[in-house]
């Protein structure tokens, strides 16, 4: 495990485990910012604990869990323009939703429907990718045709640090350097790919100082603490935005739970390290300092949860409702005029369908 406090590099933080920090640093953020920051972290933890549990009870299909990684999606997300691209791994759930997409669409996806891949018109978040480190290339050739446009967008390829270990992240690192493209790198580094350690992925001390042998600059930051997360996305899609180029950035962080609902992290993990972990919760940090500034109450919590926990349901009700999805649809979203032999094809299910009832 990468411990922060044996790292011979520097860490970019300024809200520390006991929701301490510079008071001059602090000072930037105002209560709003802050309160804010907050209740999408908090609505983040209620969704991702209910998803995990309506996975148990078999409403939806495998999922990913993200709790403990929510400062480090919320931080990032709170930098970036609605009309900046987002590229998304399979836990990036608060990342989309901060971004715009609707929880229902979140549903559907794992319900298994083709709808829930297709985001709605004018929301810039791409599918979700499923293929380790894939979406690094994506989201390079997006910020390069936002550059041959002439378009002020920055793309931001998400990803764990298991996709470090992946070709596709090296040539994306390579190609986006190569030709200073606007994009993005943001490694959530939760220590495990599955059940690999850190220890096992890599040498290097750290992921962030890969960006050195590409070219860009590379920033290590306390993937738990949200101030400094967003800080150093800012500046990040700033530089990227002024045509400086791409940059990396590692986010240590913790995944909590399971890599899956089909994985047992018993197998690989020790409980004490996951306590220790606890203790720098993402939520904790910030909501002392809200007491401590008189900005949060014990019923202010409990009536956020209980809003979240109504719209969770309604989103899944509605999910349930909806008559979208056909096995007709996936003939639909590959080309954008399907070629004769699909068409052919297309018609024949069709048939099919009507003789059998079947949807």
């Amino acid at each position: 495990m990468l411990d922060p406090n044996e790292l011979q590099v520097e860490i970019v933080q300024i809200l520390d485990e006991n929701g301490n920090g510079d008071e001059e640093k602090l000072a930037a953020f105002s209560d709003e910012w802050l309160l804010r920051a907050y209740r999408e972290m908090r609505r983040a933890r209620v969704i991702d604990e209910r998803l995990l549990r309506m996975q148990r009870q078999g409403r939806i299909g495998t999922y990913a869990p993200f709790s403990g990684q929510e400062a480090a999606q919320i931080g990032s997300a709170l930098a970036l323009r609605k009309d900046d691209w987002i590229f998304p791994s399979y836990r990036e759930v608060a990342v989309c939703l901060m971004h715009g997409m609707p929880l229902e669409q979140f549903f559907h996806y794992v319900q298994g429907r083709l709808s829930g891949k297709r985001m709605p018109e004018g929301l810039n978040i791409f599918p979700t990718q499923i293929i380790i480190a894939a979406q690094t290339l994506h989201a390079v050739g997006c910020a390069w045709a936002s550059k041959l446009k002439g378009e002020s967008q920055v793309s931001v390829a998400y990803f764990g640090d298991g996709a470090t270990s992946e070709g596709d992240f090296h040539e994306a690192m390579n190609f986006a350097a190569v030709y200073n493209v606007p994009v993005i790198f943001f490694c959530q580094n939760n220590q495990y790919a599955i059940s690999v350690p850190y220890r096992k992925q890599t040498a290097s001390r750290t992921i962030a100082q890969k960006a050195l042998a590409y070219g860009m600059k590379g920033v290590l930051v306390d993937g738990n603490d949200v101030l400094a997360v967003y800080e150093t996305m800012k500046q990040a899609v700033e530089a990227a935005r002024g045509g400086e180029g791409p940059m990396l950035i590692e986010a240590l962080t913790y995944r909590l739970g399971p890599h899956t609902t089909a994985d047992d992290p018993t197998k690989y993990r020790r409980p004490e390290e996951v306590e220790t972990w606890r203790t720098k919760d993402p939520l904790h940090r910030l909501r002392v300092l809200l007491e401590r500034r008189g900005l949060w109450t014990e019923a202010q919590e409990e009536a956020l949860v209980a809003q979240v926990n109504d719209e969770v349901t309604a989103a899944y009700e509605a999910a349930i409702a909806s008559k979208s999805g056909s096995i007709v649809d996936v003939f639909d979203y590959v080309y954008s005029e399907a070629p004769k032999l699909l068409a052919e094809q297309k018609e024949e299910v069709m048939r099919r369908k009507q003789r059998s009832g079947v949807r």
